[in-house]
């Protein structure tokens, strides 16, 4: 009896998620395609997490050779090559991409370089060969991509974070319009290499659904930097002799010669062929799947972000390994998006975990403040005004860590080790019981001792 299908598994999409998938179901047996049209990583490896924090590394040098001298060190005048960042990061890219390749291939991932379109629930077509292939399971991985919202006259001046990567040369002067992790991070990037850099975002704090003490701390760090500009718009951009001309929201105009626009991410659906399947997109976009990330359609399943859960490569390579699992392994299992640990490259840098203080507040009838703002100990021979912010928020019913948040040099690196105790579901009393690290910034998560704040209704602890 011939098969009916061609493959088990047909994954649209070479990103974080779908490569996991693919890799993991092929190891369980599975006979595998994968399509990809651009390049085998996605938007994390090609244009997204990995060229941005190296980029993230090189401003941070400008620092270092500025603090050194507080540590007798005498280092020149230094001096940053554009083309060589860019020269040696591209190579690390394709380095990367390279090993995903081989990695597909090793594991018997058929790799096919085109765009594919769903026809119905069991077929893809291949666009540029016309190709049909008839699949027992179809994954959309196809992630998100930037846009520029609100559409504005001489929008079409701006780039979005695809086309940074793609700059030949370090803008003298650039406008970044936004205010979430992708604007803040190349903010940082760009004033630290040296460009002239107005950050621009029409809310009054940065990085909406972060901490509020977390979001002020960045604010006054980014105001001794760069130019930041909270509660303001732009109203258009137009070309002139001497550069890009921004008018904002105030009448005021400013001048440079860059604008990138960092304002969102839109669920990369169109021209999927979903409405094919009867399959129909949420208000943002995003395909609708359950807890095992299966649409309305039994035979088609989607993960990372295109779904909107949680846009993070992370949450993108457990979606798609849960769902190799389960489909293929035999071993059902489902991601668990309510505690997920994250961080922000901006210079300072930011990691958190758990609920902010406003969230704990409103679930829970009586919460306790741990903080600690403080210079770290580098910063006393440098004289840098970088200052450290550790906060904890803890229930008082049951002494349970509820949230975590950083500010700080390394604060990415700390949270992913705090996030384990967070995780397991830690107590204040089992921070209290663990050994300092000194000297370090982190022994202040284990030594705080006396609430902040205390918010409990009257009556109550």
């Amino acid at each position: 009896m011939t098969d009916e299908f061609d493959v088990d598994l047909f994954v649209i999409g070479g990103g974080s998620g779908g490569v996991r998938a693919a890799r993991i179901a092929a190891g369980y047996g599975a006979r595998v395609s994968l399509a990809e049209e651009y390049r085998i990583g996605g938007t994390c490896v090609i244009r997204g997490c990995v060229p941005k924090k190296l980029m993230v590394y090189a401003g941070r040098f400008a620092d270092e050779f500025e603090d050194a001298a507080g540590f007798g060190w005498s280092v020149g005048e230094p001096r940053f090559d554009w083309s060589v960042l860019k020269t040696r990061r591209d190579a690390e890219v394709s380095r990367l991409e390279s090993i995903y390749d081989t990695n597909l291939e090793r594991a018997g991932v058929t790799v096919i370089a085109e765009r594919a379109v769903i026809e119905d629930a069991h077929t893809i077509r291949l666009v540029a060969s016309g190709r049909r292939v008839r699949a027992r399971y179809i994954l959309v991985a196809v992630g998100a991509y930037p846009v520029k919202v609100p559409v504005i006259p001489g929008g079409d001046l701006g780039i979005t974070s695809n086309e940074v990567f793609e700059l030949e040369t370090l803008p003298e002067r650039i406008l970044i319009i936004g205010g979430g992790y992708i604007a803040v991070e190349f903010a940082s990037v760009f004033a630290h290499l040296g460009s002239r850099t107005t950050l621009l975002h029409r809310g009054d704090r940065l990085l909406r659904g972060f901490d509020d003490e977390v979001r002020d701390a960045l604010g006054l760090a980014f105001d001794k930097r760069l130019d930041l500009r909270l509660d303001q718009t732009v109203e258009r951009l137009e070309r002139r002799d001497s550069g890009i001309s921004a008018t904002l929201g105030d009448g005021s105009v400013i001048e440079v010669d860059q604008v990138l626009v960092a304002t969102g991410r839109k669920p990369a659906v169109s021209g999927l062929g979903l409405e094919n399947v009867g399959i129909e997109t949420d208000e943002s976009g995003a395909i609708p799947v359950d807890a095992f990330s299966q649409t309305s359609v039994p035979s088609i399943y989607a993960v990372g972000d295109v779904t909107n859960r949680a846009a993070l490569t992370p949450i993108a390579i457990r979606e798609g390994h849960a769902f190799a699992d389960t489909v293929f392994g035999g071993k059902p299992w489902a991601v668990n998006h309510d505690l997920i640990a994250t961080a922000v490259f901006s210079t300072p840098e930011i990691g958190t975990v758990g609920l902010t203080e406003d969230q704990a507040r409103e679930r829970f009838e009586a919460v306790d403040i741990y903080k600690s703002s403080f210079r770290s100990m580098k910063a006393t021979l440098s004289n840098s005004a970088e200052r450290v912010l550790m906060k904890i928020i803890v229930d008082c019913a049951s002494d349970r860590v509820l949230g975590v948040h950083i500010v700080g040099h390394d604060a990415g690196e700390i949270i992913q080790a705090v996030a384990i105790a967070v995780t397991m579901g830690a107590t204040k009393a089992d921070f209290d019981r663990t050994i300092a690290v000194h000297p370090t910034a982190g022994e202040e998560l284990v030594t705080m001792r006396v609430p902040a704040v205390t918010k409990r209704p009257e009556g109550v602890g």
